[in-house]
């Protein structure tokens, strides 16, 4: 009997234990970034605890930018645009970005492309903005425009940088689909 109360007592601290510490969000290559929080609440890195994410919240635009990416990251778009949307500088080109991105992953391709044109005006030289917009040209069937930010994004960082590699594989793989 006391064996039973051991385990139960044991698999109940490990489960614990498991849903108490914030898991870690993986963001672009697979690195680690900041916790991710339940539903509601978004890491602070000042406190490092997951907070209720709210305008009084006093987390600054880095802090909320970053919540939000990974919320992007981690396929929860709705949470990650409510993250955006507490930021203090709504121009700011990483919002933008992350609010293209995330309403062009819920399907608003149209709204996902005006943030991105907002982030570019900021920002010309965004290159992961010209990406993410490129892939958007594509899932409307603009070749030809995912094809200029290509070449946009060659003039700034070259045929060897990552956001190259990763719009010139998209574009191969809608021409061989």
């Amino acid at each position: 009997m006391t064996l039973k109360l051991t385990l139960a007592a044991a698999t109940f601290a490990a489960f614990a234990f498991a849903t108490a510490a914030p898991a870690h969000a993986a963001a672009d290559g697979g690195s680690s970034t900041v916790p991710t929080c339940k539903k509601g609440k978004i890491w602070d890195k000042k406190t490092k605890k997951c907070v209720k994410a709210k305008k009084s919240s006093g987390l600054s635009d880095d802090n909320l930018y970053e919540a939000a990416r990974d919320l992007a990251y981690n396929r929860r778009y709705e949470e990650a645009i409510v993250v955006l949307r507490l930021a203090s500088d709504q121009q700011n080109p990483r919002i933008l970005n992350y609010l293209g991105y995330s309403n062009r992953k819920l399907g608003n391709v149209e709204a996902g492309l005006a943030y991105y044109t907002a982030a570019l005006k900021a920002d010309p030289d965004y290159t992961l903005v010209r990406e993410y917009m490129g892939e958007a040209f594509l899932e409307l069937g603009k070749v030809d425009e995912a094809k200029e930010q290509l070449a946009e994004i060659e003039k700034r960082c070259g045929r060897g940088c990552r956001e190259y590699a990763m719009l010139d594989e998209r574009i191969s793989d809608y021409l061989n689909r």
